[in-house]
């Protein structure tokens, strides 16, 4: 099993000195575990009093349960909190710091998470589906969790899991898919011994358990004829099913609901709101200090090509924001980061500036469905810190970092021996984690600090050949793939590899309208679906205008010539042309440098990196090729420069 970020040589400087600790509880428990360990192992000392060089202590300092204070002066290192989550996050910011934390004096400083819940998403199965398998969109092999039907009682590999997400600061995972088939909505009732397993291997890191439930559950599994939230009855048999659930998991987070989306069972059937529906539910976990965290993903996925007028992305919008206010306090609405669908350059959500008065998580996808499928290198953290980074009504006005109230992003883990498949998707899992806990955390020193855990002792080499083949990979993987945020162009189905119009006359939503004068979709309220308008002022106006749309989000906003000028000088069919040749090439050279990294880095995780360097570059390829050929076939313009396309 790969450690990941947590390789004993990171516990090195921590494990080399002696360590006070101070407290009693369960997690002060994990706590006096890790670094008894790290002690055995370097030579350090968990002493009973002075001297000492780290001081971990629990104190009534009027601190947050997750915060933790830390300061390094008279030559003694101190962490203290006022609850065993918090001395646990302190714990993993010393071994962060390595030997910084012994050397460096710093002042009292306070550490304190910028949003609640920092949730995973496993989108597990317990019964493998005919289509999506044992994890729809995974590409990390089967389920830490789940294996043809039942628990895999993999209580060592779940618990080390636990580990890693506690050190990035990561406190909350659901354990199963949010579209619930049968086998996964008895999750909540006759099966919730199996979850609370689960619960019991994390909870050692101050992690809990969520669960993904169907809305039909009194349908399907309570025998009613009826899954009305107004209904007396139905609000009844959640009640009664929240109350077992809490009896086997006293700590249990909540449910996760996908609702009238994508097949899903929801309140439209009986004329209800998405409020109705989630605030039943709240009703039901109150009690218990539970939460319902409600996905705003709904739209028509049978919609007909040839309406203009529909539009995919307006939908999110339209359907929550008349809603705002009405969500119980324990409700929150879990919004996509994009109106589509996880595309590797969408634009914000309006939908993240236009409820101030209810609970939001802003959800994001670690497991790389649309970028790459951990078969291609591409590192979001750049990506995540635009979106969290940006600011719904422009100006000084609140971020979107500063509204969400949690982050919540899709797992890219499976049971790989790399936890992630590709070893560098690593960095994705490390960088979400680090960015909920501190939105506007500069995502290359995270990148850095994982670097640093990871490759603990890393060669100047290493270290920067790493940072250069990862801190660009988002960008170049745009480059060789859709354009100019017009999104999709993929293999229908598995969303793999090039099919620029695989989606086009398809039900779901996903156009580029690209014809033999131009490209792109008009979502200006003066001539197109009027998504443009739903934003706030400036951006209402900034994305109104092709003059003033940003060249990156242009064919998300408007259709226009191929002749059309960016701000580069640039003409759109030109940049199309320039920017796959450039992305390849670019791959191209990331393979090169990873490939000079040999020696340096064990020899498994060279292997599997350089080969899927090899699929990489094969595919980007392809993506050139397949979108170059396209548009000159398309347009009849050639390029400037007069390289091969076909």
């Amino acid at each position: 099993m790969d450690p990941a970020w947590l390789p004993p040589e990171a516990f090195g400087p921590l494990g080399a000195r002696r360590t006070l600790i101070r407290g009693a509880g369960p997690l002060v428990g994990t706590v006096r575990g890790e670094v008894s360990e790290a002690c055995e192992r370097f030579g350090g000392e968990v002493v009973r009093d002075g001297p000492y060089d780290l001081l971990l202590e629990l104190t009534d300092g009027g601190l947050g349960p997750e915060d933790h204070t830390y300061a390094r002066e008279g030559g003694t290192t101190t962490v203290t909190a006022s609850d065993g989550r918090g001395l646990l996050y302190g714990l993993f910011h010393v071994v962060r710091l390595g030997e910084e934390a012994f050397t460096r004096g710093r002042p009292r400083e306070i550490h304190r998470p910028a949003t609640g819940v920092r949730m995973l998403d496993h989108w597990d199965n317990v019964a493998v589906h005919p289509v999506m398998g044992q994890v729809e969109r995974g590409y990390a092999g089967g389920s830490l969790f789940w294996r043809d039907g039942r628990a895999r009682g993999w209580t060592d590999r779940v618990r080390a899991y636990g580990r890693l997400l506690a050190a990035c600061g990561i406190n909350a995972v659901c354990v199963n898919n949010v579209n619930v088939h049968a086998t996964e909505a008895r999750l909540l009732t006759d099966r919730i011994g199996e979850v609370a397993e689960i619960a019991h291997a994390l909870r050692p890191y101050g992690i809990r358990t969520h669960l993904s439930v169907t809305f039909a559950a009194p349908v399907v599994l309570g025998g009613l004829s009826t899954a009305d939230p107004l209904e007396d009855p139905v609000r009844d048999w959640w009640a009664a099913a929240a109350r077992g659930v809490y009896r086997v998991i006293p700590d249990f987070g909540g449910f996760v609901v996908k609702a009238d989306s994508e097949g899903q069972p929801g309140p439209f059937t009986y004329g209800r709101s998405h409020a109705d529906g989630a605030n039943m539910l709240a009703a039901a976990l109150a009690p218990h200090g539970g939460t319902v965290h409600w996905r705003a993903f709904v739209y028509d996925h049978r919609q007909d090509w040839r309406d203009r007028s529909t539009d995919r992305a307006r939908a999110a919008h339209d359907h929550f924001a008349p809603l705002d206010g009405q969500f119980a306090d324990n409700a929150v609405l879990q919004v996509k980061h994009g109106p589509m669908d996880f595309q590797a350059r969408e634009p914000v959500s309006p939908v993240l500036g236009a409820l101030p008065r209810t609970r939001l998580a802003v959800e994001v996808q670690a497991t790389q469905e649309y970028t790459g499928q951990q078969r291609h290198v591409c590192w979001l953290g750049p990506m995540w810190s635009e979106v969290l980074g940006f600011r719904p009504e422009g100006g000084l006005g609140p971020s979107v970092g500063e509204l969400a109230q949690e982050l919540v992003a899709v797992s890219n883990v499976g049971d790989d021996p790399f936890w992630t498949g590709h070893p560098l998707a690593q960095a994705n899992l490390y960088t979400f984690g680090r960015l909920a806990w501190q939105p506007d955390a500069d995502p290359g020193r995270v990148l850095d600090e994982w670097i640093g855990l990871t490759f603990p002792g890393a060669p100047d080499r290493l270290a920067e050949g790493l940072h250069r083949v990862l801190d660009g990979s988002w960008r170049t993987y745009e480059k060789y793939t859709a354009p100019l945020g017009v999104g999709f162009m993929v293999q229908p189905g598995h969303h793999y590899g090039p099919s620029v119009d695989g989606y086009e006359y398809s039900p779901w939503g996903t156009y580029h309208f690209a014809d033999r004068d131009g490209i792109g979709v008009d979502r200006s309220a003066a001539t197109g679906t009027g998504y443009a308008a739903q934003y706030a002022k400036p951006w209402a106006d900034v994305y109104e205008s092709r003059e003033t749309c940003p060249d990156e989000l242009l064919l998300f906003f408007h259709h226009v010539p191929y002749g059309h000028v960016l701000r580069s000088g640039r003409t759109v069919i030109q940049h199309i042309y320039d920017t796959h040749f450039e992305g390849v090439e670019e791959a191209e050279e990331a393979r090169r440098v990873w490939a000079g990294l040999a020696g340096l880095v064990d020899p498994a995780r060279h292997a599997r990196v350089a080969e899927r360097y090899e699929e990489q570059v094969r595919c980007a390829r392809e993506w050139r090729d397949q979108v170059n050929t396209y548009f000159l076939r398309r347009s009849g313009v050639p390029d400037a420069h007069g390289r091969l396309i076909y």
